[in-house]
């Protein structure tokens, strides 16, 4: 296959991975939307977590809260807790990796808040234990993930939502999760300020 035809694959693969998404994960991106809304109205806020590409994402999520998306609008409370190095290496050393996340959401987190974990197999163990922790803080759950939903899938509660690419390739499940990210803060505008 020439790299022509390689760019055309990986283009038409994920408009339809895309599709997919589309109609199996309308009905969670808008409970998902309308859950960070009433949060925000109930003066919470939003902590997020993922590695690497994943953290990329979360870390994308919470600039577009705290400045804007697409509408001008004051900031909303977001923290990633991927971004800041000292804490994250400190725990890392003192504890252990897999608690980056979830000592940050053991002191962060509140009952009015909400954990936005995002891991695209769904077996993260540090993003896990944040779930764990985020429940542990009466705090709703909202998971993207891809493949099987992996174990983030069986930790998560009854009022929290999933958000699973039907897709096992990486690529096309972080593609999707940026797209989703934007459906969120698309709607939670609209349904802040209309329009």
């Amino acid at each position: 296959m020439d790299l022509i035809s390689r760019i055309n694959k990986n283009f038409q693969d994920s408009i339809s991975t895309k599709q997919m998404a589309a109609e199996m994960l309308a009905e969670p991106i808008s409970r998902g939307a309308q859950i960070i809304t009433q949060c925000f109205l109930n003066g919470g806020k939003v902590l997020s977590c993922g590695n690497g590409g994943s953290a990329g994402d979360s870390q994308h999520f919470s600039s577009k809260m705290l400045n804007r998306f697409e509408m001008e609008r004051p900031g909303l409370p977001a923290i990633a807790l991927t971004t800041d190095s000292s804490t994250i290496t400190s725990i890392a050393n003192d504890y252990h990796y897999n608690q980056i996340f979830s000592k940050q959401v053991t002191t962060l987190g509140h009952a009015d808040d909400i954990l936005l974990a995002i891991s695209t197999s769904g077996n993260s163990e540090n993003v896990i234990m944040a779930i764990d922790t985020a429940h542990e803080r009466e705090m709703t759950v909202i998971a993207l993930s891809g493949k099987s939903g992996g174990d983030m899938a069986e930790r998560l509660a009854l009022n929290d939502v999933e958000i699973r690419v039907p897709s096992d390739s990486t690529a096309r499940i972080q593609e999707v999760h940026l797209l989703v990210i934007h459906c969120i803060c698309d709607l939670v505008d609209h349904q802040l300020l209309g329009g």
